[in-house]
């Protein structure tokens, strides 16, 4: 969706409009290799080349980068000057810079990394007019220095990337973020601020922090169809350990035949090293991110864990911001972070190559106080002391309401209320448990007398007749006649027995499956905790759209071919030498999209390459021949 923001458009205004995304087309194509723009992108290129100020709103892995290079690229073309973009991590703009370049595009960085020399090779680059994009740090461009050499150079825009840094009541608040409005002291151009996760009330705290202009608002539909959301409460270490395990084995990652990664985040560098500790003596290849590391320990970790010798990295929120790994199958949230807004961004890490991914938040009231004592560490004001107690209340929510997952998100940042249930989640498809119920149960002293046998009769035929496994406290809602919507899927609401056991208690009739349970009368079913079952009974598929077998052949066709064929797996090697010998991130090269372009198509010229989505000349004229070269080898055409 975009909101004008001001005055209402004109027809000279439409004109330029058109123009505008004629010129940014133009730039995706011949310098990105895409023939179309993804939802919003289109919106924010026209917005800023038309001289117009924009605050963007996109999902992460939405391709917030597109909205600012495109426009640099267009308006350093016509003369018109550097564009700035301000970064808040130096990885991030080592890998924006070297991606660029990779694609022709005169890109530079200044930073603390650098030594004096590169610093005045980029510098000179600059006021000779030979950089199209200049990346820089927050707390650099909030320097008076760097303020005069602006003065000295025609700039064409400031972009200002990761902007919710500048909100208080954001989740990475940057101090140096504040003072970014006073670059338009010293800049005549056009301001895009982008963020992935901002609440209205954030946004529109941005715009007010970095003095926009009536921009145009650019947000997009935050629904990712492709990823499942799903809440456990677990409390001890050891059974969030098992489950981590359960999920990554069901994520499909292990031996030589697994694909994609897994990232589990932790809140703590104590929990981390444990974590990671503990992965690994299940024989996985784990690595670990955090703060306390050393730099090149840091480094190295990531970089094992980009190029796939290890498979799962457990970190802290230190790691994350700007890494673009398509093919992250599972997020686990080992520890509840401090706000919907850092899981949503986090999680929104999964599944950036649109195949199924899970996202699965373990959840316990302990998380929140570990939450407070970070908190203790930072700025404190009775304001932002409250704004972070209303976020742990919202994240809890969000973990206790048996709602639709994927509504709850989407609600929180657009404040609407009129989001259809995604069908994928845990609550949609009638695996979840009564969080807040697990938790209160575990609080309690005594267990709840035992069932009589007829009851244990009603719960066992009860579940004999469902399709699929259930979570043990929707089915013990069930049996009482409760009316949560969580009920509605999976036959609970309509079985004969619904609301037969209303004269005992939740916890008592949890108590019972759970002696069913260790009993064997009733078993724990696939890897989605906590489900029951009947011992041996088959679980029926469910019905997909389309037909019941269409669909279903058409899916797992897909799968099949979903990681491409002998070309694909020779380019993925090819990829993975040359990033190595021209130090780059493997996706540099081209990336997985484009290799598994080429391994469909099968182009044996390189017109022919220049039509896969995703090269670009560029490319094409580095690695082109080598490419063809590779298709005539392992072809089947």
């Amino acid at each position: 969706m975009a909101d004008g923001g001001g005055d209402r458009e004109t027809p000279a205004g439409a004109s330029d409009r058109a123009r505008g995304g004629s010129r940014g087309r133009d730039v995706l194509a011949e310098v990105f290799g895409h023939a179309s723009f993804r939802p919003g992108q289109a919106e924010a290129v026209e917005a800023v080349l038309d001289g117009r100020d924009a605050a963007v709103l996109l999902p992460t892995g939405s391709g917030k980068s597109a909205c600012y290079q495109v426009p640099a690229i267009v308006l350093a073309r016509e003369g018109r000057g550097t564009t700035v973009v301000v970064s808040p991590l130096i990885a991030l703009m080592q890998d924006q810079v070297g991606a660029l370049r990779g694609r022709g595009v005169a890109a530079g960085a200044l930073h603390s990394h650098q030594d004096d020399d590169e610093q005045a090779d980029t510098v000179r680059d600059l006021l000779a007019g030979q950089l199209e994009l200049l990346y820089i740090s927050p707390e650099r461009a909030a320097k008076s220095s760097f303020r005069r050499l602006l003065e000295r150079i025609p700039v064409a825009l400031v972009a200002i990337d990761e902007a919710h840094c500048v909100s208080q009541w954001g989740h990475d608040f940057r101090p140096d973020y504040m003072l970014l409005r006073e670059l338009r002291d010293v800049v005549d151009c056009p301001m895009i601020a982008l963020t992935a996760t901002a609440t209205p009330v954030v946004l529109k705290e941005i715009e007010t922090r970095l003095g926009l202009l009536r921009p145009a608002r650019i947000r997009t539909g935050f629904d990712r169809p492709n990823l499942s959301f799903s809440v456990q409460a677990i409390r001890t270490e050891q059974a969030r350990t098992e489950a981590t395990l359960a999920a990554i084995e069901a994520a499909g990652i292990r031996g030589r035949g697994g694909r994609g990664r897994v990232i589990v985040y932790c809140a703590t560098r104590k929990v981390t090293e444990r974590v990671a500790k503990a992965l690994r003596s299940s024989g996985l290849r784990v690595g670990h991110y955090h703060g306390g590391r050393t730099a090149l320990a840091r480094e190295r970790a990531q970089q094992a864990f980009e190029q796939g010798r290890t498979r799962v990295l457990v970190a802290t929120n230190a790691f994350g911001m700007g890494i673009d790994l398509p093919d992250i199958r599972l997020i686990v949230h080992y520890q509840t972070p401090g706000s919907l807004e850092a899981y949503y961004q986090e999680a929104g890490r999964a599944g950036r190559d649109g195949e199924p991914a899970r996202c699965l938040l373990f959840f316990g009231r302990a998380d929140l106080q570990t939450q407070r004592r970070l908190a203790q560490s930072g700025p404190s004001s009775a304001a932002l002391d409250q704004r972070r107690e209303d976020a742990l209340g919202e994240i809890e929510r969000y973990a206790i309401d048996m709602s639709c997952r994927h509504a709850g998100l989407v609600a929180h940042f657009t404040g609407g209320d009129d989001e259809p249930a995604c069908g994928r989640c845990d609550v949609c498809d009638g695996t979840a448990s009564d969080v807040d119920g697990e938790i209160h149960g575990s609080e309690r002293g005594a267990p709840p007398e035992p069932l009589p046998g007829d009851a244990e009769d009603v719960i066992v035929a009860a579940v004999d007749r469902l399709s699929r496994p259930v979570g043990r406290r929707n089915l013990a809602q069930a049996l009482r006649g409760g009316k949560a919507k969580s009920l509605a899927r999976g036959g609970l609401l309509s079985m004969p027995e619904y609301g037969t056991l209303s004269d005992y208690d939740e916890d008592r009739l949890v108590a019972g499956i759970d002696a069913l349970l260790a009993r064997g009368r009733l078993e724990r079913t696939g890897k989605k905790y906590p489900t029951v079952w009947i011992p041996g009974k088959p679980v029926r598929a469910p019905r997909t759209r389309g037909g019941e077998g269409g669909a279903s052949t058409r899916a797992a066709k897909r799968k099949s071919s979903r990681y491409g064929g002998d070309i694909a797996r020779a380019l993925d090697n090819y990829r993975r030498r040359r990033a190595r010998k021209l130090g780059w991130k493997t996706y540099m090269v081209f990336q997985r999209a484009a290799m598994l372009a080429i391994d469909r198509e099968e182009p044996s010229t390189l017109e022919a390459l220049a039509r896969i989505p995703g090269l670009g000349p560029a490319k094409i004229e580095r690695f082109g021949e080598d490419i063809l070269a590779i298709v005539r080898e392992h072809g089947g055409r």
